[in-house]
């Protein structure tokens, strides 16, 4: 099977799973890893414009890693998490999408100070 993407993990990502248990951080990497090769939105889908989410589910706990795409270089495409909230259920609120959203414009300001 081919992957279909590769993914970076922001610092404050690690942060984030660096506070949990390691059986839910390596449930969440694993998720991570089987998105890049498998089309299945309970995993990986779009919840914005230019914003897309991994989820995980793991032991009654909703873990969401905020994402975007970086398409700008001649490479594989590249997801980029953002950060990280646990989410109980429903939409993801507007607050943590748009601080998503200010992430990636750093992400994409410093990318070509570069």
């Amino acid at each position: 099977m081919r992957q279909k993407f590769n993914v970076i993990l922001l610092g404050e990502v690690w942060d984030f799973l660096d506070t949990l248990d390691e059986k839910s951080k390596e449930k969440i990497l694993y998720n991570i890893e089987k998105a890049k090769y498998v089309n299945n939105p309970e995993l990986f889908k779009k919840i914005e414009d230019v914003i897309w989410e991994f989820r995980t589910k793991y032991k009654k706990t909703h873990y969401r890693l905020l994402s975007f795409w970086d398409k700008t270089d001649k490479t594989d495409t590249l997801v980029i998490a953002t950060h990280c909230i646990i989410k109980k259920k429903g939409k993801i609120s507007k607050t943590e999408v748009e601080k998503a959203i200010v992430i990636m414009k750093q992400y994409f300001e410093e990318k070509q100070k570069k």
